[in-house]
């Protein structure tokens, strides 16, 4: 069974909308680090995409730093990196300026913009444990 979901959407490549479902998932904490991550194999089966597009799914996630390959066990969720702010905000510059192209075509006001991100930013946010004030 695959850790998360994919709802296929045309026009979009199906590479694309899987290595985000999956990245959504483990910053939203579904996917710990530690959790095993699926085999080319199960993810080809399980979201009934070609073995090749998996691999290259796996190997995004792994280039991209959220997937680690152990020898002997397998491909893990990685720790997500510690980065300053600075690197951080740059990552997202293309990012965020689609967003402010968008909300500005749109005419969104920045307090409504700020709002809606805050929503999402909470809906991603894992719970945290009561017992030990840690994210789960």
């Amino acid at each position: 069974m695959i850790p998360f979901r994919v709802s296929f959407r045309p026009g979009v490549p199906i590479f694309e909308q899987t290595v985000y479902a999956a990245t959504r998932a483990i910053v939203a904490g579904k996917l710990r680090p530690g959790d095993a991550f699926p085999s080319v194999r199960a993810l080809s089966r399980e979201l009934k995409i070609n073995p090749n597009t998996a691999h290259k799914v796996i190997t995004q996630l792994l280039t991209d730093g959220l997937l680690e390959s152990h020898p002997g066990i397998g491909t893990v969720v990685a720790q997500l990196p510690r980065s300053t702010a600075a690197e951080r905000t740059a990552l997202l510059g293309p990012q965020i300026e689609a967003l402010v192209v968008e909300a500005k075509r749109l005419s969104l006001s920045v307090e409504e913009v700020a709002a809606a991100v805050e929503r999402h930013w909470e809906r991603l946010t894992p719970p945290e444990d009561e017992d030990t004030g840690e994210t789960r």
